[in-house]
């Protein structure tokens, strides 16, 4: 049966123009792309998992291109394409431009997102083109309409590519509840999801599919080519600017013909164009990519590298999904990648084609970011891949969506309760806790039903649930989505306004934590609005480090690989002899972290004493730890002064040495400190503030008003204490301590960290800086040194002293 239908699929593919189109180009089709529209063409929803230059979005297109061409354009539409990005909605539109006006087809194709014209998008909800590429939250609007049933009552195809974007973040939610309602109004149209190759293909499927799920899993013919960079620099202890091997890097891209190179922060990536731009002496053509860039800057960007106008791009993530740009020769990733899918995706876009090796640089920036090249590059070549996270449903999209659905009509609560337990992230949603979300979106909750602007809602008398006023529709569409943008905020010292900070960095903050900014040691107030209230101290040294911001997070799969990679000498052969060297001291003085032991270490330098936690859990996890163990050090007598991080460990220093490691990191860390700590700092302020804007309780946008950062924190700050004080169980608060243990704390992870280690935990009390702490120690001298004319000869004089206490002269 399968074989039959496989053949007959071919030869519909003979007798479509598209073969032509394909000969003419010296190309055929792949197995798989015959296969998914096969499958699609018998109902099946289809995941294709696909590695880059597999030519994924044209198997996502394919069986729309065949049934269009057997049934013809009826006037509605018909294939409905989702992406993550308006770019790469735009791309993929340049991309199926080629073939259909190469073959004259009789099909008409447009992009919708929040870029295009008014009057475009007003007629493309009369007269809609038979392809409409968009993005989820234009989906969630052309769902608003009253005219919804109709428009997509006709629909056959919807393609959903980068679908792995979506599992673990608020707008795959809102996606996966509008798949669902998409899926009631037209029950005939099939979705494709296209996805780079992940570890969980089956979840990823059931998290597709309405019913019937077919997987078309497509392996790399070629494997990549990753290499380190080599060099007779000495490999830095600490520090993330490459500036060591600037020269080196130089060198590849003028070998090279387009290269991209990849950094993990903007201001890396700042540093880096501004470096090579200094010694450009071939005048090769660079340019710079990152989502701080106006839009117009970064669409240059792009459109000089689709038309090969340019030999190098310096970018962050901004570049990472999967655009079909000009011919890449090369990928440089600077410093640790952070993650193994992370890097197999960026390696992905050179070398754009499945029968071609991609080649990929990597350049870490210090010692520890070469074990985490090395671990990243033995993950790719055994087929390690990071594990697919797949959330629970926020309930402030849920409320969101419900309003959403009335804004289109009137609807029942027994249908709209069956429709949405269908999506995979709401399929364990409790009917009570639906009910507790009508009930918010009905009139806002018991706490605040006697104001009108939240009685949104009202229930007829046939049961059914519909908008009270028709101005609400307009608002919702004015604030759809589920992405809010964090602010800055202003740093105040009395009256007098010191600058702005990243509100990530003031979420964590406890009244009385001292933080460096603008040359001065400050103490932490309070959060007032959008300001930050600070006080001066005579503290010479911040306890809480400078925030790192816009940096990725260690995925725990290259976590636990790097920790495999130090604890099992025999994978050191890959390693430059002064890494080896390093491990090597570090087992004869203290102890190599593994897989198994939860390595710690106490001793003293300059006066105070220094604890190590070698958790290899990524920084928000180790921040958090950070704080906590403050809270119990101080308990405890031990008067802690301060602690700093990275990806890979925590240290504290305090007038007196830790005695007890083991009591200190005990799980019940997690439970009791953790609540209090939670209770004292402004991220669970802050996290209603997004849940608020999100579910609708606290709107940015009025007809010619776009309200600022400030009124919006007033008015969430506001409702957020009298929910606080009148109504503590309301929905919307119970949303936000869910969210509260992810994201920016990752106590889930730090959690699980604790809990596998509890028996297992080694302390090693040392006479001097062990060779694995020369790095933490480093920083920490980097982090508490007042900024001035001199600071590089400072840095460069506490490297030579701590390298001089650790005793690692030899290794430097």
């Amino acid at each position: 049966m399968h074989k039959a239908q496989y053949k007959e699929t071919e030869e519909k593919l003979k007798q479509h123009p598209l073969s032509t189109w394909l000969k003419n180009r010296k190309w055929k089709w792949f197995h798989h792309q015959i296969e998914t529209a096969m499958k699609a063409s018998l109902g099946h929803d289809v995941l294709v998992l696909a590695p880059t230059g597999a030519g994924k979005t044209l198997s996502g297109f394919l069986p729309s291109f065949l049934d269009i061409y057997d049934k013809g354009s009826n006037g509605c539409l018909h294939t409905l394409y989702i992406s993550p990005l308006k770019a790469l909605t735009v791309d993929v539109h340049r991309n199926i431009t080629r073939p259909i006006e190469s073959l004259n087809l009789p099909i008409t194709y447009e992009t919708r997102t929040g870029d295009t014209p008014s009057g475009k998008r007003k007629r493309q909800r009369i007269s809609p083109p038979d392809f409409l590429m968009t993005t989820p939250e234009s989906l969630a609007l052309l769902l608003s309409y009253e005219e919804a049933a109709s428009y997509f009552s006709q629909l056959r195809f919807v393609i959903i590519d980068e679908l792995h974007t979506f599992f673990d973040n608020k707008r795959g939610d809102l996606l996966s509840l509008n798949l669902e309602r998409v899926a009631s109004l037209a029950p005939q149209a099939v979705r494709v999801g296209l996805s780079a190759t992940i570890n969980k293909p089956r979840q990823a499927l059931e998290w597709l599919s309405r019913d019937i799920g077919s997987l078309v899993e497509v392996q790399q013919a070629a494997k990549p080519k990753i290499e380190i960079l080599e060099t007779s620099s000495r490999i830095p202890w600490s520090g993330h600017s490459a500036k060591h091997v600037i020269e080196n890097i130089y060198e590849n891209i003028s070998a090279a013909g387009m290269s991209i190179i990849f950094v993990n922060t903007r201001a890396q990536a700042e540093f880096l164009f501004q470096e090579l731009w200094q010694i450009n002496d071939n005048h090769r053509r660079i340019a710079l990519h990152h989502g701080s860039l106006e839009r117009d800057l970064r669409r240059k960007v792009e459109a000089s590298m689709a038309a090969g106008k340019l030999d190098c791009v310096v970018a962050t993530s901004s570049l990472d999904l999967g655009l079909d740009w000009a011919e890449i020769d090369l990928v440089i990733q600077i410093g640790a990648p952070k993650g193994v899918s992370r890097l197999i995706q960026r390696v992905g876009r050179s070398n754009h084609r499945i029968d071609q090796p991609s080649r990929a640089i990597l350049v870490p920036t210090n010692r520890f970011e070469y074990l985490e090249c090395l671990a990243a590059k033995l993950e790719i070549e055994s087929g390690s891949m990071d594990g697919a996270n797949f959330r629970v449903g926020g309930l402030d999209v849920l409320a969101q969506h419900l309003l959403g659905t009335a804004c289109s009509g009137d609807f029942y609560a027994d249908a709209l309760y069956a429709e949405v337990i269908r999506a995979t992230p709401y399929n364990k949603l409790d009917r009570t806790e639906f009910d507790a979300v009508i009930d918010f979106v009905t009139n806002g909750g018991y706490a605040l039903k006697t104001y009108p602007q939240y009685n949104r809602l009202l229930e007829t008398a046939h049961g059914t649930y519909s908008l009270r006023d028709g101005k609400i529709a307009k608002q919702y569409r004015m604030n759809i989505g589920t992405i809010v943008e964090s602010p800055m905020l202003k740093v105040k010292l009395r009256n007098r306004t010191l600058g702005n900070i990243e509100e990530n960095f003031i979420l964590n903050l406890s009244q009385g934590d001292t933080f460096l900014f603008g040359g001065m040691v400050l103490k932490f107030e309070r959060l007032h609005d959008a300001d930050v209230l600070v006080s001066k101290t005579k503290n010479s040294e911040a306890q809480i480090p400078s925030y790192a911001g816009g940096r990725l997070p260690l995925t725990t799969n290259l976590a636990s690989a790097v920790r495999l990679l130090i604890g099992d000498k025999t994978n050191w052969e890959g390693l430059p002899s002064q890494i080896q060297d390093w491990l090597t001291m570090q087992d004869n003085r203290s102890h190599l972290p593994d897989d198994k032991k939860l390595i710690t270490e106490v001793f003293e330098f300059k006066k105070r004493f220094y604890f190590i936690v070698y958790t290899f859990s990524g920084r928000n996890a180790n921040q958090t730890l950070g704080f906590l163990l403050l809270r119990r050090m101080r308990r405890a007598g031990l008067k802690p002064m301060g602690f700093s991080i990275s990806d890979y460990a925590l240290a504290v220093w305090s007038v007196k040495p830790v005695e007890d490691a083991e009591k200190l990191l005990e799980a019940s860390i997690m439970v009791d400190d953790f609540e209090e700590w939670l209770e004292e700092t402004p991220l669970l302020k802050r996290l209603f503030r997004d849940a608020a804007i999100i579910s609708g309780l606290v709107e940015r946008r009025h007809p010619g008003q776009v309200k600022t950062g400030r009124q919006i924190l007033f008015s969430s700050d506001l409702i957020y204490d009298v929910l606080r004080r009148y109504e503590p169980d309301h929905i919307i608060l119970k949303a936000v301590r869910r969210d509260a243990t992810e994201g920016l704390i990752d106590a889930e992870r730090l959690a699980s960290t604790l809990a596998d280690f509890q028996d297992n935990i080694i302390c090693r009390k040392l006479d001097y800086i062990s060779p694995m702490a020369v790095p933490l120690v480093m920083q920490i001298s980097k982090e508490s040194t007042v900024w001035s004319e001199l600071t590089d000869d400072i840095f460069a004089e506490s490297e030579e002293e701590i390298i001089r206490a650790a005793r690692v002269e030899s290794l430097h």
